[in-house]
């Protein structure tokens, strides 16, 4: 379909009588682009055709009044760009908005601040469209009490690009396949990004740190996430990157680092038959680089470089099946072997074994005591003198000796 482009400039006032940005936009045909110079416009716009609305100067400045959504799109080939989106409502049961898009194709939302809106972005129904290098932040609240930063429902095949969130809650995906999440930056959130029945996503080269949560999948399947650094999740079950009855994934070369729980697997693979690939991944310095709970196996898990944690593995399920993952070719720091063919690959299994310190697991209140003299003391007499047979966790068959990093 072609569309006409015509290209009207207009000055308005926030206090002017009425909206006239939204005469102006009833006005215009569809297909029409409409340059904003700089100035402060009234909010509560709503767009259902094909059109533009571009800040043509620095200092455009949408605001919502505090009340419900500023910007409100149904349909496609619409865009918003260059624009500063300010006080939205503060009703989360009508998700209020700096910019909903409903019902589209071809979007795009690009280069836009989005400050003091309870919601960022929010796309339901919205596909093939392109969210980039917007900054993004919440209403100035209490975590749990802010709206997601970005939004997708239903809302297959879009680029999120370049976007930074910074004291929103979360980044969410849900019931949403095909998207390109790539080179976004998240913090002081909840969950950075929070994938729920979800397929097909790809998610490379994002920055998240000081959130609650990284990067957490559940219920999804066939996705790939490479290239992600993620560090400092906050608080005693801050994690980096978990998995949840998630199936068929890629995890690899993601740096993590500093973090309570590393990768926390639950459950994964969970359809029969499937495997997830862990490979290449640097877990550094967290408190638990990699945590299983409740029955996982058929993971693979290679070329994993796995340095300064205090715990390697942590298993919390009585009876599951940790070694039953296919586990080889890592880089332990605290493996013991030696490598007398020099072929950068130890002599003798890595094996992970739990004495005294699997009191801690299966009673939490213990863990209050962790690292101290008397902990470390039972450690090392049950490593010297078992007084109870060991937990044996898993073993990594070809441990390596050096780290490829």
């Amino acid at each position: 379909m072609l569309l006409r482009v015509l290209s009207i400039s207009i000055c308005l006032c926030l206090f002017s009588w009425g909206n006239l940005l939204q005469e102006a936009i009833d006005k215009a045909p569809a297909g029409s682009i409409i340059k904003l110079p700089a100035g402060v416009y009234k909010g509560g716009i709503i767009i259902n055709k094909p059109l533009s609305i571009i800040g043509q100067d620095s200092g455009v400045i949408i605001d919502g009044l505090h009340k419900g959504t500023v910007i409100q799109t149904t349909g496609s080939y619409i865009t918003l760009k260059n624009l500063t989106i300010i006080n939205s409502g503060d009703f989360h049961h009508t998700l209020d908005s700096g910019i909903k898009m409903n019902d589209g194709k071809q979007n795009e939302i690009s280069n836009c601040d989005i400050k003091n809106c309870l919601f960022g972005i929010d796309l339901q129904k919205t596909s093939n469209s392109i969210v980039q290098e917007n900054n993004i932040t919440s209403k100035d609240v209490d975590l749990g009490l802010r709206g997601d930063g970005l939004r997708l429902w239903y809302s297959n095949d879009n680029i999120i690009k370049k976007n930074r969130l910074v004291k929103s809650r979360d980044m969410v995906v849900w019931y949403s396949h095909g998207n390109e999440i790539v080179q976004n930056y998240g913090e002081l959130g909840r969950y950075s990004l929070h994938f729920m029945y979800a397929g097909k996503n790809f998610v490379k080269n994002n920055t998240y740190q000081h959130n609650s949560v990284g990067i957490f999948f559940m219920y999804s399947q066939d996705t790939i996430a490479i290239g992600n650094t993620i560090q400092n999740s906050l608080g005693a079950t801050g994690m980096g990157l978990g998995l949840k009855d998630v199936s068929n994934f890629t995890i690899k070369d993601n740096t993590i680092l500093y973090c309570a729980q590393g990768i926390y697997i639950d459950r994964s693979p969970f359809e029969p038959g499937t495997n997830n690939w862990i490979e290449n991944n640097k877990i550094l310095y967290n408190s638990e680089a990699i945590h299983f709970h409740s029955l996982s196996e058929n993971n693979v898990l290679k070329g994993n470089t796995i340095t300064g944690n205090i715990e390697d593995i942590v298993n919390d399920s009585r009876g599951s099946k940790t070694n039953d993952n296919e586990i080889v070719g890592n880089y332990w720091d605290n493996y013991e072997g030696f490598d007398r063919d020099n072929d950068n690959i130890g002599d003798t299994p890595h094996k992970i074994y739990k004495y005294a310190d699997q009191m801690w697991i299966y009673n939490p209140s213990v863990k209050f005591f962790y690292g101290s003299p008397v902990i470390s003391m039972l450690n090392f007499l049950s490593k010297l003198a078992p007084f109870s047979k060991p937990l044996f966790l898993l073993e990594d068959q070809k441990p390596k000796m050096r780290s490829n990093n």
